[in-house]
């Protein structure tokens, strides 16, 4: 098999998706404008709170079909699953760009149109564990890093430039992001259709159990395992409060200091550039320098001071260093804290502890918009991320009372072999 356009459809696919959500995230607040138009009273005051439960709803969408997904390309094959998701995708992003053209339906109703199209995108963007296995299927185990590394690739530069695509594109309309996100599936779909072969032949499909498909099974198990619960209560604590920040950052600034979609698209560009540079190039360097305890609770103290800064600062471009400590502080805890993880338990038990930590963290996706957006709707503006600080402080308890003893004794000394990152694709 000629490996060269399928791996470039995958890397096409996994940009594409990545670059979707980049290029909508900064832009959410303002499609949902729309909702201070609502006759309903509790609709009108509470725009942060149907921000929030719309995040949430792509986040569920992804975290339950994750494994359905997969189970699928499982028993029909890579190819059909991978390409009917990059079409669902396109169509989610047609339905967020006419959301602006379909107000004569109701406010009521374009918002119901507006979590439809969240939804059909968190299920298609499902897939990327099918590119995944497609990657698995056609490499040998000496190459298989290198095809992840590639996915991990397309991961850091989707999240990086599509908050500025959009940021630009929004400057010609608030729909035309959305169209140009759509355009790019539409194409790839094409591309995949001619040049996509399937990569696991007949002989070798399966019908997975639905059992097996449940999301939850698997955290629970993992969270009965004392040595590494302390480690999967701070990443869970570490990502309630960062995916609080992504899903209500855009409201908070337009609120406080009437940034547009362009400003608010600097912001996640400088977070995504950030993590390319802490993940892709300095995480090793800082990891064998200070070990993956100290980095871990360095970064998480960095975080829960940049959390409080953001919630105090008088002028609005103060909000890019303390969200750039923030970036940076979850650049260095996250992958520590995985690591840590990850050496805590036996070869063979990798993969299922690993991805039960992703699905932990998946869970914060879902919960933590809603809590944001509540907070800031009932509480005020800057609750959000005083609750972030104070959730950022508990996982520094949490995870220093369980390892710090350890490294002062010189028991639990921290030299790693690497950096393993949840959440980016990436491992090293």
């Amino acid at each position: 098999m000629n490996l060269r356009s399928p791996r470039l459809f995958l890397f096409l696919t996994v940009l594409i998706d990545l670059l979707g959500i980049g290029i909508v995230l900064p832009l959410m607040p303002y499609y949902l404008k729309i909702v201070e138009q609502s006759s309903i009273p509790w609709l009108a005051a509470n725009r942060a709170i149907i921000v929030g439960a719309l995040m949430a709803s792509f986040a569920l969408m992804q975290f339950l079909f994750t494994p359905v997904l997969g189970a699928l390309s499982d028993r029909y094959g890579r190819r059909p699953i991978l390409l009917i998701s990059v079409l669902g995708s396109g169509l989610s992003y047609v339905l967020f760009g006419l959301a602006e053209y379909l107000s004569f339906l109701g406010v009521e109703t374009v918002l119901a149109i507006l979590f439809i199209g969240r939804m059909l995108s968190g299920v298609t963007g499902a897939s990327i564990s099918t590119a995944q296995a497609y990657i698995a299927d056609t490499t040998t185990p000496e190459e298989r890093t290198k095809g992840m590394g590639m996915i991990g690739a397309a991961f850091g530069l989707g999240f990086m430039l599509g908050p500025a695509l959009g940021g630009l594109l929004s400057t010609i309309s608030l729909e035309a992001p959305a169209f140009f996100a759509a355009g790019l599936a539409f194409a790839n779909v094409i591309f995949g259709y001619f040049k996509l072969p399937e990569s696991l032949p007949p002989e070798r499909r399966m019908v997975t159990p639905i059992r097996e498909m449940n999301p939850v099974s698997r955290l629970s198990v993992l969270l009965q395992r004392s040595s590494i619960r302390p480690l999967l209560v701070g990443l869970f604590l570490l990502n309630m409060a960062f995916s609080g920040l992504q899903s209500n950052f855009a409201v908070f600034s337009d609120v406080r200091f009437g940034f547009g979609p362009l400003d608010n698209a600097l912001i996640f560009t400088l977070v995504g550039l950030l993590a390319v540079v802490m993940q892709g190039f300095l995480i090793r360097r800082l990891v064998l320098a200070f070990g993956e305890t100290r980095l871990a609770i360095a970064g998480m103290t960095m975080m829960a001071c940049a959390f409080i800064a953001v919630a105090l600062v008088p002028e609005a471009w103060m909000l890019f260093p303390a969200v750039g400590a923030i970036a940076i502080g979850d650049g260095m805890a996250t992958p520590a804290l995985t690591g840590l993880i990850s050496r805590r338990v036996d070869a063979h038990e990798q993969g299922a502890t690993l991805g039960g930590a992703q699905g932990l963290i998946s869970l914060t996706r879902i919960a933590a918009p809603i809590l944001a957006g509540t907070a800031f709707d009932l509480i005020s503006m800057s609750a959000p991320y005083y609750l972030g600080g104070a959730l950022i402080a508990m996982a520094v308890a949490v995870v220093g009372s369980a390892l710090l003893p350890a490294l002062r004794s010189g028991v639990g000394h921290d030299q790693p072999q690497g950096a393993v990152m949840i959440g980016s694709a990436k491992a090293e």
